[in-house]
């Protein structure tokens, strides 16, 4: 493990990336941050021993100058775009920073030897799936830009380690939510569309009252159910993939998510119970494209990475949200 040290992690200043950044700290890892801060947030990844270059994966020749200084291991990548509806209205957009973005990293790791790459990519490849919970082998149906563009990737490293040896794990996430137990670091979108935090903006009076989108699904409350992940526990699967390479030829994709499913109306009262405070919403129309529910299967990954989630229960998820929020609503960001 001594000569493995030394990971590009590109996207690593925002959400999950930060996450996997601090982890790799705690491990003795060296991760040297690549990210054009339009999203991310350059005090998430202030810890001793970070470098963080100040780049877009559009320019090439950026890249190849963060390659040419220092000598990776492998590559972490999480950089890209990741709201569904905006896709659907920009998808020049999405193919452009996620498909084009994604060829030059690969092109300039290809060019430099480093051949090991573990991808961020999402559950949206799956569409409106057919069974639950969902396998890795699942029909991949994507219903959106978003959802194509990380699919095309994944093809792209497939190919990429058939013709250069390329070895790749690529990561299907389910809803990553939660926040560093410390409290440090935690989800800090601009525009936010995930349940747990507008649930919680919406308690605390910092956001709108939430809306819910349909309570007429075929499930016990009549609202979706989806998967909830704990960004720690995320940040835990990406290392184990590091690791899982050396053995690993070729490329591999793997679920991750609890296996549990929790409703919307079931999210809201974890954080009413966490907060002790009413959440503020009302009734909408369903969103064209909500499944009723999706719900990983993640058996693979912890049969082949050894990967445990350490905080699977929606009110640990919730409380650590709800501790960062609570943070940056009486600390400042």
């Amino acid at each position: 493990m001594d000569r493995r040290r030394h990971v590009l992690i590109c996207g690593g200043a925002g959400y999950i990336g930060s996450h996997m950044v601090r982890a790799l700290v705690e491990k003795g890892w060296e991760p040297v941050v690549f990210d054009n801060l339009s999203t991310g947030h350059h005090e998430s990844v202030q810890h001793e021993g970070v470098t963080l270059i100040r780049g877009d994966l559009m320019d090439k020749q950026s890249l190849r100058r963060v390659f040419a200084e220092y000598s990776f291991d492998a590559v972490a990548h999480f950089a890209g775009l990741i709201a569904v509806g905006e896709s659907v209205l920009s998808p020049l957009t999405y193919y452009q920073n996620n498909v084009a973005g994604t060829l030059n990293l690969v092109e300039v790791m290809v060019e430099s030897h480093v051949l090991r790459l573990v991808f961020s990519s999402t559950a949206a490849v799956y569409g409106n799936p057919g069974t639950e919970p969902i396998p890795e082998n699942h029909p991949c149906l994507p219903l959106n830009p978003y959802g194509h563009s990380k699919l095309m990737v994944e093809t792209i490293l497939e190919d990429c380690c058939q013709a250069y040896g390329l070895r790749s794990v690529a990561l299907r996430y389910f809803n990553a939510a939660g926040a560093h137990p410390s409290g440090e670091i935690g989800e800090a979108h601009a525009s936010e569309t995930h349940l747990i935090p507008l649930c919680i903006r919406a308690a605390m009076g910092t956001g709108p009252e939430l809306k819910i989108f349909g309570d007429d699904y075929l499930t016990p409350d009549g609202t979706c159910i989806r998967d909830y992940v704990h960004v720690c526990d995320l940040a835990d699967a990406h290392i184990s993939a590091l690791e899982f390479m050396d053995q690993g030829p070729g490329m591999h994709v793997f679920n991750l998510g609890n296996g549990n499913g929790f409703s919307v109306k079931e999210v809201l009262a974890a954080v009413e119970k966490v907060g002790g405070k009413p959440v503020p919403h009302r009734m909408a129309q369903r969103r064209a494209g909500d499944a009723a529910v999706l719900v990983a299967d993640s058996s693979r990954a912890r049969r082949e990475l050894g990967w445990r989630p350490r905080y699977s229960d929606i009110e640990t998820i919730v409380r650590h949200a709800w501790n960062w929020h609570m943070q940056q609503k009486f600390g400042g960001e």
